[in-house]
């Protein structure tokens, strides 16, 4: 017992000195909140109606972007959309994906339709995809983001989409 004892604290101890290098890749918590916030403040100017969406997307002066699932991008997606995942956003895909930061940006997720509970399954609102998408865009130097705000019946969208869920019935 005196041993492990005396491990934890000789562990301990050299904690304090291990630690002591800041580590360039830990989550800086305080960035994350000020993206946040700012993200926050421009949400509701960049949000856009079914309509506004459409002309958007029609216009071939916007980008759109799926950050859901690769699985449920396939099952369906709103036609003319390139998918990259959420949990796959680095510089260099991003950058593959979206040509220059300028680039005007629209995202929709699956809390945007209702009707499609496997390709759309919804999430709790907090966990929206739509807000985590913006903030880690956001935090990767793109402005231009616009989203779908309204949830949409999916049997009543003007909105295009393709996708194995639309093939298989």
């Amino acid at each position: 017992m005196k041993i492990i004892k005396l491990i934890l604290v000789g562990l301990a101890g050299m904690g304090s000195q291990l630690s002591a290098a800041p580590n360039p890749q830990f989550f800086d918590y305080s960035k994350f909140e000020e993206i946040v916030l700012e993200t926050h403040g421009k949400r509701k100017k960049s949000s856009l109606n079914e309509r506004e969406f459409l002309k958007a997307m029609n216009s071939g002066e916007y980008l759109i972007l799926d950050a859901r699932s690769f699985k449920n991008f396939k099952l369906r997606h709103i036609k003319g959309a390139k998918n990259l995942p959420l949990t796959e956003f680095t510089e260099r895909k991003l950058k593959e994906v979206i040509p220059s930061k300028e680039t005007k940006v629209l995202i929709y997720c699956n809390n945007n339709f209702t009707g499609a509970p496997v390709s759309f399954a919804s999430k709790m609102a907090p966990a929206s995809l739509n807000i985590t998408t913006q903030v880690h865009l956001r935090a990767y130097g793109y402005e231009n983001i616009f989203e779908l705000e309204p949830t949409i019946d999916i049997k009543k969208t003007s909105l295009p989409f393709v996708g194995k869920e639309l093939i298989s019935r």
